[in-house]
């Protein structure tokens, strides 16, 4: 690194912090990760990674950016892969959600029409015969499901590693426990962080929320993931299928399954009847930061200069990063602001 780069410290090793300094790193930025347990310590550390869009409707800002960041997302994780030698596990596999009634079919197909507006035909969302799907697919009173091209999946403990060994390559700097910071400071340290700057701001800002998910084994092949009756089935390359997860607001321990997690299992084979003898390899339980929005959580940390926040995944972490890093990148080496509207740290006060 030459004099003249600038400096970033980048707190906390999950996906929004990886990505953000993998970005920075490639911008030309000196950086340094410091990551206070280990990579992926939080959420980012579950199994699902389903990289999946809100419903073509009501359009608003989170869609927006949702839709432009899933868009970089082939882009953004190929290039993560190249740099650092090492897979993802990133595909866009598309998803399929069962049509219950005559109602959701109506429904579905009138979101197929928005869609080809609001998705630029990069993408689309139609309604087709579920028996194509066959064996990995739910069952369908209707026979039809709704089958969009624009989701895909990252495996998680994978693709951090892949941002890891990127970081690595490119010369960037991960410490893991304390370390000295170097120039302005973002800070993505999920839910432990919500609960930091709850306490710095004196007003709630987000919660933790727990989750619950399961591996099992299973070789889907190239079957698009699962959306049915708020439960996500992503199979994912290396032959297994990731289910998950619970939301749970109140929980005493949130590093341990429970019978909430049996349950789970015990639906999904239900959702999936080619999961019925699947044995289950893997079992994780973590705390997602919820942002009290429910949109990512970014920008300047009021009252703190140099100190910037990019929190709030909760759910759509990983199909969020790329964005979230490019506008991070962009505000604190920059100093341009593209935050939409209902992001910013001062929404959630």
């Amino acid at each position: 690194m030459t004099s003249g780069q600038p400096d970033l410290t980048v707190r906390g090793g999950g996906i929004f912090g990886l990505a953000i300094a993998f970005h920075a790193t490639r911008r030309g930025a000196r950086v340094r990760l410091i990551e206070a347990v280990q990579i992926g310590a939080g959420s980012s550390g579950g199994h699902v990674g389903a990289l999946a869009p809100h419903v073509p409707e009501n359009w608003n800002a989170k869609k927006q950016f949702q839709f432009e960041s899933l868009m970089m997302a082939e882009a953004f994780w190929a290039e993560v892969a190249q740099i650092g030698g090492r897979d993802p596990g990133y595909a866009r596999i598309g998803r399929i959600q069962p049509l219950m009634d005559a109602a959701q079919i109506a429904r579905a197909q009138d979101r197929a029409a928005i869609a080809a507006d609001l998705w630029q035909g990069r993408a689309i969302w139609q309604v087709v015969e579920a028996a194509q799907f066959a064996p990995f697919a739910p069952p369908s009173p209707t026979g039809l499901v709704v089958h969009d091209t624009l989701s895909a999946r990252a495996a998680p403990r994978a693709a951090s590693a892949a941002l890891v060994a990127a970081l690595k390559a490119m010369g960037a700097e991960i410490v893991i426990g304390e370390g000295d910071e170097i120039g302005p400071v973002i800070h993505a340290t999920g839910a432990p962080g919500l609960a930091a700057l709850s306490a710095a701001l004196n007003t709630p800002v987000g919660n933790g929320v727990k989750g619950q998910s399961a591996l099992l084994r299973y070789d889907a092949g190239a079957a698009p993931q699962i959306y049915a009756d708020s439960l996500h089935l992503v199979p994912h390359s290396d032959g297994t299928v990731a289910i998950g997860s619970t939301s749970e607001r109140e929980f005493d321990a949130p590093d341990t399954t429970d019978g909430q997690l049996d349950a789970l299992i015990d639906k999904a084979r239900r959702l999936c009847p080619a999961l019925a003898n699947a044995p289950v390899i893997d079992r994780w339980a973590g705390v997602r930061p919820r942002a009290k929005t429910r949109a990512p959580m970014l920008g300047a940390w009021p009252e703190q200069p140099g100190h910037f926040i990019a929190n709030g995944g909760f759910k759509i972490g990983f199909g969020m990063a790329p964005k979230v890093a490019q506008v991070m990148v962009d505000l604190v080496l920059d100093g341009q602001d593209t935050i939409p509207e209902g992001f910013r740290v001062e929404d959630n006060l």
